[in-house]
């Protein structure tokens, strides 16, 4: 599968999606009430999607590298956020299962890009379309 956009990074979808649920679980009870806890949870989860796609524009796979680790050191962020919430009552069980293994999965998702990534000199050699840069 070529990469042409960040969009199309199956690590970055499914952080997407984890964001989502993150906004949908934390909009709601007394979770959103706890206006701190509630905004440092979505900051991490926003974060690992934005890590994502800031590190699809660097001009080298070890750049590129280095914002993938940034995303997963969010999602852990994200995974330690949700013991709070489960330890304060504002989360069910089930719900923080979801966000955590949400989170393990795009982890691993991110280590097995990671290893790609070491394999490949260059992004045209990893199959990802040349990206055109404005030059000023």
């Amino acid at each position: 599968m070529k990469i042409s956009r960040f969009e199309d990074i199956q690590a970055w979808q499914a952080a997407r999606e984890l964001c989502r649920l993150v906004y949908e679980i934390s909009g709601k009870s007394q979770f959103a009430k706890d206006f701190g806890l509630r905004d440092q949870a979505r900051r991490a989860a926003v974060s690992i999607m934005a890590n994502i796609s800031e590190g699809f524009d660097c001009n080298s796979n070890q750049e590129f590298i280095q914002f993938l680790y940034y995303a997963l050191r969010s999602a852990s962020e994200l995974q330690s956020h949700f013991y709070i919430a489960q330890d304060q009552g504002y989360v069910m069980r089930s719900q923080f299962d979801e966000v955590y293994e949400g989170a393990s999965k795009i982890k691993r998702m991110i280590f097995g890009f990671i290893d790609y990534l070491r394999d490949h000199k260059k992004h045209s050699t990893m199959n990802l379309e040349p990206r055109t840069r404005t030059q000023s």
